[in-house]
């Protein structure tokens, strides 16, 4: 079982999934940050407060609190500016990974377009071709 695990672990393709979740993870925080450091206080600053994730609707009367962790301890409340800041997360990430993956992709044109073309095979020498001609006439009687 130990054996059949190191063999698991040793593929390539284990180590890329494990490389790539961790490069993932950490790339999934620079852009939490950038969207919650740079992008939304630009879009608090428009819509008039500088903190968006602390936009939301009490939807009972017992919540009258300023802040969205404060407002759930009172009661439920519709987080609309956390979640509008979730979906802006969520389209530069997949807008980063679809502008990596067209990278890619140009790479790999690029790489296709300079590989030279295989030569055609050499014709068989005439003693090779006159055999095989032979061959093939015996093999039809």
């Amino acid at each position: 079982m130990l054996k059949e695990f190191q063999e698991f672990i040793a593929k390539g393709n284990v180590m890329d999934l494990a490389v790539g979740i961790i490069i993932g993870g950490a790339f999934g925080l620079i852009v939490n940050s950038l969207v919650n450091d740079i992008v939304m206080p630009i879009v608090g600053a428009i819509f008039g407060g500088f903190d968006f994730s602390n936009y939301f609707l009490p939807l009972s009367h017992n919540v009258n609190a300023t802040s969205l962790a404060e407002a759930r301890k009172q009661g439920a409340v519709f987080a609309y500016g956390n979640f509008i800041t979730v979906v802006i997360n969520f389209l530069i990430l997949a807008f980063i990974i679809f502008l990596m993956v067209k990278a890619v992709n140009t790479l790999r044109r690029q790489i296709e377009r300079e590989k030279p073309a295989e030569k055609p095979a050499a014709a068989p020498p005439e003693d090779v071709r006159l055999l095989t001609e032979i061959r093939d006439l015996l093999a039809r009687k």
